[in-house]
């Protein structure tokens, strides 16, 4: 039986291959996404251990934030863009929670997010999610929570209105069009608590400060953000 059991297993094999989701090589261990040689080549930035880091400085003076990280660093037509592009606008959840367990490793080996309560995914408009079917960075958080055992929040920081793609707009412009966009449902749920917001790559900061600054006006919380990726502008 084990012998036939192999020969099935090579077959479907042959017609059916499991491949990289970054360079698209054939794996040999079907639990993985990324070949040996692309893991080796994501761009990790360690800001997880270090304060005062590239990511928490793009707030100062407008957040009052404990620690801020980006896992990895984003530049065009790098694997990480090919890989959040997929997971964003191609379906692949698998990624985005591989991508989002790598996150909580890194988080879960720096001191600097031990106090962390909740996990807070930036949250969509809810006619965007519905087309997409998701939301990338509720996906992240979940495999975060895999990894952290930290619970994940997703009704009560909402998005109550649509908002522009950001992409080519200016930071200013970038304010104005997410100010004032994010409502909190139950404040007292999180009253107290350390929150670490979660999204999938941050530039300006604007979105994640316009809802940062909506968690901040919550009774005695304490805020840390963490993306997947970082992308200077």
């Amino acid at each position: 039986m084990p012998f036939f059991k192999t020969i099935l297993s090579d077959t479907i094999h042959l017609f059916y291959p499991h491949v990289c989701t970054g360079c698209g090589s054939d794996l040999l261990d079907e639990g993985n996404l990324l070949c040996i040689k692309c893991i080796a080549n994501l761009p990790e930035t360690n800001f997880a251990k270090h304060a005062n880091n590239p990511v928490e400085k793009i707030f100062w003076g407008r957040l009052q934030l404990i620690a801020a990280h980006s896992e990895f660093y984003f530049s065009k037509n790098s694997l990480i863009q090919q890989l959040i592009h997929q997971f964003k606008y191609k379906g692949n959840t698998d990624i985005g929670f591989y991508m989002g367990e790598l996150m909580g490793k890194s988080l879960r080996a720096s001191n600097r997010f031990d106090t962390v309560d909740v996990l807070i995914p930036l949250p969509l408009y809810r006619d965007k999610e519905r087309k997409r079917g998701y939301n990338q960075a509720a996906i992240i958080c979940n495999g975060m929570s895999a990894v952290m055992n930290i619970p994940v929040i997703k009704n009560n920081v909402l998005r109550q209105r649509y908002t522009d793609t950001q992409t080519k707009k200016h930071r200013t412009e970038r304010w104005e069009n997410v100010a004032g966009s994010f409502i909190i449902t139950d404040t007292n749920q999180l009253a107290g608590k350390h929150i670490l917001l979660v999204d999938d790559v941050v530039t300006t900061g604007a979105t994640l400060e316009a809802c940062g600054s909506t968690i901040a006006l919550i009774n005695k919380v304490q805020l840390s953000i963490a993306t997947l990726a970082h992308a200077p502008k």
